[in-house]
């Protein structure tokens, strides 16, 4: 009975783990460049969302975040004041895994490069 209540666990804790949504991570961007980002896992009520704080008077955006927000809040504007300057956030959410920002690709470029010029170097090497 003990192997009974054991698999019906870790089985309740795969499936607990299987809906959890992985999403990219930026507390503060500026001109759409994260200053620092990292994928973070969601809780079973959030969804991935991209928010942006556009200026009333110009519509220019100026601020960027991402990362988890709780479901009810999804789609919601949210107008405030700084400085006497009007600025709107629009709250957009997603349901699958990294789909508010894409993955730097920085570390495999840099790889195949390095990759790329240890391969010329070889060559030089052999002849």
């Amino acid at each position: 009975m003990k192997s009974v209540w054991k698999a019906v666990i870790v089985l309740s804790a795969i499936i607990a783990a299987a809906q959890c949504l992985t999403c990219r991570m930026c507390a503060l961007g500026i001109s759409g460049n994260c200053v620092s980002g990292k994928d973070i896992v969601c809780g079973p009520t959030q969804s991935c969302f991209d928010g942006q704080a556009r200026l009333l008077r110009t519509g220019e955006a100026f601020l960027h975040t991402r990362g988890c927000l709780n479901t009810t809040l999804c789609g919601l504007s949210v107008t405030n004041h700084v400085l006497d300057e009007a600025y709107i956030t629009y709250l957009n959410c997603c349901a699958t895994n990294l789909c508010n920002g894409a993955v730097s690709v920085q570390l495999s470029l840099t790889a195949a490069l390095g990759a790329a010029v240890l391969s010329s170097l070889w060559g030089l090497l052999q002849l």
